[in-house]
């Protein structure tokens, strides 16, 4: 325990990697490897850098004094000088090179990319975790019958394994989104205090191709092919509205799901994951809460409401900039992320322990299914010369009729009703003879099929693993 406030999204619900990665060692240390591969560019262009000087630099990107930062920041009421003196503290030799030429969106902005690049990266594997088990559970359940819904009023069947093939699909389109956020993101390089690069024309005495070559090199250092074309003294806030948008879309996603999940909970027909010894309520013993789809839709909530801020601060950019951006990225990116993370570890677990109740399922198939055979029971009675139109209203006041007795409590009776109709021409034999639940789900099982096949390269290499969650 601590006596300070936590994050929750740090205390309880994101991985081990996601706080790692937006820690402040992995910041910082981001910093300093980019001072160095600035200061080793400019050398290799011929400004007057040593190896020696690099070198040092190289052997100081992790042993950062905080307690050194905190006070000197406190004296300079700036984070990058603060990290700028600490740093020539651990590296006296280039302690007069370091961040030659830059500003500080250098270390900031460029930092910032490479963690939301990486983070990325990895929001991508968890998605297709649930991708990968949502396609084994609707392939397992593809032609399994169950009730469809529309308006949460039963409809016509549909399978279980289609339903979830809804979900899946919901979640490849999550996945261009982030692949689309991951291939658009470039370097924003050392481009001066307002983007014009005119400190390394002074620099590189007017030798222009140098800069171009220096950013270059810098961008590679990272693993990026590109820098922005023409930049303020930041990187364009669009980025961030593009990211926060994409994870916003798959808490949009997971939500849908765990709110479907939540639903057929409490008719028993799908249950989420219950651990031996877990406690659904402090009072009520026999409790079986889907605490964790009811988490999953909580949390998603906070990030779609998190989302909106970065369109905001992109929207409020002042020319070249402006410094109303900073405090908020510095909570609303990293907290999008680790929500994001949490949302998708809890839909991991949750996917991959989905249990379905199949008596249940089909209890509540063999009540309606005497409603949905109707039109093929009226086309059957058709057949043997009864009128259409009449028909229709046979079935229409017999349903009634079976309606308002299962409103009573009592079982349908549609089908001995629709018997004893002479017009109708057809027994209740012969009509549970049409009442074959898998007569009435189209093609279920074949878009199951052919949608499994369709992504099935996007999830080949995906292991297959229970997600753990924290609490």
């Amino acid at each position: 325990m601590t006596s300070k406030y936590e994050s929750p999204l740090s205390s309880r619900y994101a991985s081990q990697y996601m706080l790692k990665l937006f820690s402040s060692d992995t910041r910082y240390q981001t910093w300093r490897k980019l001072w160095v591969a600035l200061a080793r560019a400019e050398m290799n262009l011929g400004l007057p850098i040593t190896d020696e000087q690099v070198a040092q630099m190289e052997e100081h990107t992790e042993d950062i004094d905080f307690d050194l930062v905190a006070k000197r920041e406190k004296e300079v009421r700036h984070d990058v000088m603060a990290h700028i003196y600490a740093f020539g503290k651990a590296a006296p030799l280039a302690e007069g090179i370091i961040h030659l030429g830059a500003t500080s969106c250098y270390v900031t902005d460029n930092a910032d990319l490479v963690i939301y690049r990486d983070a990325l990266l990895y929001i991508k594997n968890e998605l297709l975790k649930v991708i990968a088990n949502l396609a084994d559970f609707a392939n397992k359940y593809k032609a399994l019958p169950t009730l469809g819904y529309t308006h949460y009023q039963p409809a016509q069947l549909v399978t279980v394994g289609k339903r979830a093939t809804l979900w899946m699909q919901d979640f490849i389109s999550d996945l261009d989104e982030i692949e689309f956020a991951i291939d658009n993101i470039k370097f924003l390089g050392c481009r001066g205090t307002t983007g014009t690069e005119a400190s390394f024309v002074d620099l590189f005495d007017g030798d222009t191709s140098k800069i171009d070559e220096m950013n270059r090199q810098i961008a590679a250092e990272f693993g990026f092919s590109e820098c922005f074309d023409v930049c303020g003294q930041t990187y364009p806030r669009k980025v961030d509205s593009r990211i926060l948008n994409a994870l916003s879309s798959i808490a949009q996603s997971c939500w849908r799901m765990a709110n479907d999940i939540r639903l057929l909970q409490h008719d028993r027909q799908l249950e989420e994951p219950f651990e031996k010894n877990q406690v659904g309520s402090s009072a009520m013993a026999y409790k079986r809460n889907p605490m964790r789809s009811e988490r999953i839709c909580s949390l998603a909530r906070y990030l779609i409401a998190d989302a909106q801020n970065a369109p905001m601060t992109a929207s409020t950019q002042w020319l070249e900039r402006t410094l109303d951006d900073s405090a908020n990225r510095r909570i609303s990116m990293p907290e999008g992320f680790l929500c994001a993370d949490a949302i998708l570890r809890l839909a991991q677990n949750v996917t991959d322990g989905l249990l379905v109740n199949e008596k249940v399922v089909e209890k509540a198939v063999r009540e309606y299914l005497p409603f949905i055979a109707t039109e093929n029971l009226m086309m059957e009675a058709v057949k043997k010369g009864g009128d259409r139109q009449r028909l229709h209203e046979i079935i229409r006041k017999c349903s009634m009729e079976a309606t308002a007795k299962m409103k009573n409590g009592e079982e349908c009776d549609l089908l001995s009703r629709l018997a004893q109709e002479k017009e109708f021409g057809l027994t209740e034999t012969e009509m549970n003879e049409l009442l074959t639940p898998s007569l009435y789900i189209g093609r279920c099982s074949e878009q199951v099929e052919a949608f499994i096949d369709k992504i099935k390269p996007l999830i080949a290499d995906v292991p297959r693993e229970t997600a753990e969650i924290n609490l």
